[in-house]
């Protein structure tokens, strides 16, 4: 029987090597498995002698196993395996590293002396002596299997696949050269006509030219066209979402003459930025539409806004809709309630209540805050994950605010909308968003951006204090920060680790980058305030500790008394990076900087200068000049444009960190798409997708792309779009 695309591995394959492809990636259809792409190409054509093979090249050679040995390793745990294979004219070493001496024996077993195959890898020289270490290899059956391997290899490219111990490359080209063979039609996502316009091949060419291609000519087409499968599929699912929520009925939210927005703009002491009225008449114009408000505002640290959004609740108020606004963290939801509160004054305040639900309060506390809530006399809710919660309900929630979106998941961002009638939508984020990742991720968004920032802000100056060059400047940090105390202002110091004998990182926080210096951050919470604690000129100030894993009534008194002014210097982790606002903090001192992302930085440095005195950030690090640890250093300092850090942040880091892991569904399906490198096809793509579901909504005209869309986009991946 022909295989489809939807057949089952097992169906295709056999159970055994459906086990194995499922437990190693896991994969579950003859779809899942084309789809996992070579990552490189050896050539046959260069099998070269193994006495002229080129140091540091990556190559293939057709030899035999000579000897074959197992031994522990001396200074450190494991043991390696040593081969030596020749191709009877020269001779070279292969390396295996093994966590323990079994491990190793059982390399030596499968590549007895005598056994024949392909070995490919990166020349190497140890000792004089030329070597492969890890080569990715396959043994040949026999003598003839291996002549008539060897003749089929010197044809065609041998794809090298991301493989894992249990399951080597050769085995999984072995599985897709099988399903190849059987595979039927493959259904098309594009149109004829518009598949020559594009000049694309056809879906099943792309496959075969991807996994078994002739020469290196045919695979830069077999990837133009999968990347366009993949954008073009992503981009309409994105606006199928996008419609979806327009084919909802929402309740319109009008602003009336002398209500409560009209009341609140007039007693502002300020004029709103040209940005915050132009994104406050797109919100208040979703309001009165016939479809739920979903929309995204990107702007700057400080921008404003909180006050876009706190005019959009008041005017969901006006009908006695409520607002509900979520917060990643206790701090920042105590935070906004109190900024709230303080922007209405004490002439609206009453009429709206502004209520704070988070888990940690005290019980007696959360049932009256809950009461005020499910009876609707509290018109603008803030809160944390406790507004998910079953026991909290809502008379009437009109407007859902999501206040730095990265930070919730699918089902949280989900259950929060439930809660009310196709309430509007509005989500904030202060992590500028390059414009190929907003219509990757947040295609089925309205997007806004603020990037005027309000009058009197004094501005903020940057400077890397690079330890690993001029190791006397650490003293130079808090000298100045005495002398910014001094001056009456007040200090931020920001750890990467609460404390750092027990390992600890904030939790729920991403500031350890993984991969990077395995020992770890220098600086705790914990080791920073003892060190201060014998400080000449800081050790008599009034130092505080905040971070994630205090009590939140504690959390929250820190903070206060800091906003107060009656702390002098904040030792802190990133529970402090988002929302927190003390205009008479001046300087901002980040300790091993190096270990946090370039937006975490931004965010961190936008806590300083939000007032009338000057910002001052100090971002103190040992990573050496050229490390890309030290670029993101260096990239930061340089400039104070996040939206321009936000497109080096991808240059240095790559989509996949910067969709993070709350994008699972739509990092799953990016397989082959580049967000940076393919921002051109993107575009392109979305043209498509608009131009296809305009002509035909339902996509019945297009069963291909519409298959397409089911086996690439889940139900859980389109609940990861949803949730944007």
């Amino acid at each position: 029987m022909p295989l489809s695309l939807d057949t089952s591995l097992q169906e295709a394959l056999g159970a055994t090597p459906a086990k194995a492809l499922d437990r190693a990636f896991g994969m579950t259809t003859v779809g899942d498995l084309v789809s996992h792409y070579p990552r490189r190409y050896a050539d046959p054509g260069e099998l070269t002698p193994i006495r002229e093979l080129p140091i540091g090249e990556t190559v293939t050679i057709v030899a035999e196993v000579l000897s074959s040995s197992a031994r522990a390793m001396r200074n450190r745990r494991g043991a390696m395996a040593d081969v030596v294979i020749g191709d009877g004219i020269g001779k070279m070493s292969l390396t295996f590293f093994a966590k323990n001496i079994g491990a190793a024996k059982w390399r030596t077993e499968e590549l007895a002396v005598g056994r024949r195959g392909v070995f490919s890898g990166k020349v190497g020289e140890f000792n004089g002596v030329t070597q492969f270490a890890h080569p990715e290899y396959e043994l040949f059956d026999d003598e003839d299997a291996a002549r008539r391997r060897a003749d089929a290899r010197a044809a065609v490219l041998i794809p090298i696949y991301p493989a894992t111990s249990s399951l080597q490359t050769w085995q999984i080209a072995k599985f897709v050269g099988r399903v190849l063979d059987d595979l039927a039609d493959v259904p098309e996502p594009l149109a004829a006509d518009v598949r020559a316009r594009e000049e694309l091949l056809t879906a099943r060419e792309a496959l075969e030219q991807i996994h078994r291609p002739k020469t290196r000519n045919d695979i830069d087409p077999a990837v133009r066209t999968l990347r366009m499968h993949e954008a073009l599929t992503l981009q309409t699912a994105l606006l199928q979402q996008r419609d979806a929520v327009r084919s909802l009925a929402a309740t319109t939210r009008p602003a009336k003459p002398g209500g409560l927005l009209e009341r609140f703009d007039a007693a502002l002491p300020y004029s709103l930025t040209p940005d915050q009225q132009t994104v406050g008449e797109q919100v208040a114009h979703d309001l009165v539409g016939s479809w739920p408000m979903n929309r995204l505002v990107q702007g700057e640290v400080g921008s404003g806004k909180t006050l876009v959004a706190l005019r959009a609740m008041l005017q969901v108020a006006e009908s006695g809709g409520q607002a509900a606004l979520i917060a990643p963290t206790e701090v920042l939801a105590g935070q906004h309630l109190r900024s709230i509160t303080k922007m209405l004054g004490p002439q609206l305040a009453p009429l709206v209540m502004p209520t704070l639900l988070t888990g940690q309060m005290p019980a007696a506390e959360r049932r009256k805050a809950a009461l005020r809530v499910a009876s609707g006399q509290s018109l603008i809710v803030v809160g944390t994950h406790a507004l998910l919660g079953e026991k909290t309900t809502f008379a009437d929630l009109g407007l859902v605010v999501v206040d730095e979106q990265h930070r919730f998941g699918v089902e949280q961002r989900e259950a929060l909308r439930a809660k009310g009638s196709s309430p509007h939508a509005l989500v904030l984020t202060a992590t500028p968003i390059p414009r190929t990742v907003a219509m990757t991720v947040f295609g089925d968004l309205d997007t806004s951006v603020i990037r005027t920032m309000p009058k009197g802000r004094a501005g903020i100056e940057s400077f890397v204090a690079p330890l690993a060059e001029h190791p006397g400047w650490f003293n130079r940090v808090w000298e100045r920060a005495a002398e910014e105390i001094a001056q009456g202002r007040q200090v931020f110091a920001v750890c990467a680790a609460i404390d750092t004998t027990k390992k600890t990182a904030e939790v729920g926080e991403q500031s350890l980058l993984q991969g990077e210096g395995a020992a770890g951050p220098k600086w705790g919470v914990v080791q920073l305030d003892e060190a201060l604690a014998t400080h000449p000129k800081l050790g008599g100030l009034r130092r505080a500790v905040l971070h994630g894993r205090m009590p939140s009534d504690e959390k929250d008194a820190v903070m206060q008394s800091f906003a107060r002014g009656d702390i002098d210097l904040l030792i802190a982790t990133t529970v402090i990076e988002v929302g927190v606002d003390v205009p008479n903090a001046s300087t901002m001192i980040v300790l091993d900087a190096d270990r946090f992302g370039v937006s975490q930085l931004h965010q961190l440095r936008g806590r300083v200068g939000r007032g009338g005195v000057p910002g001052l950030c100090l971002l103190v690090t040992e990573a050496e000049a050229g490390s890309v640890a030290r670029e993101r250093v260096d990239a930061v300092a340089a400039t104070l444009d996040g939206f321009a850090l936000a497109e080096v942040d991808l240059e240095l880091r790559g989509e996949g960190d910067v969709l993070g892991a709350a994008q699972a569904g739509v990092r799953s399906s990016l397989k082959l798409l580049r967000v940076v490198k393919d921002s051109k096809l993107i575009v392109r793509a979305r043209e498509l997708a608009e131009a296809i579901l305009v002509a035909d909504p339902d996509l019945g005209a297009n069963p291909g792309l519409r298959a397409a869309i089911a086996r690439r986009v889940t139900e859980e991946d389109r609940a990861a779009l949803a949730k944007n």
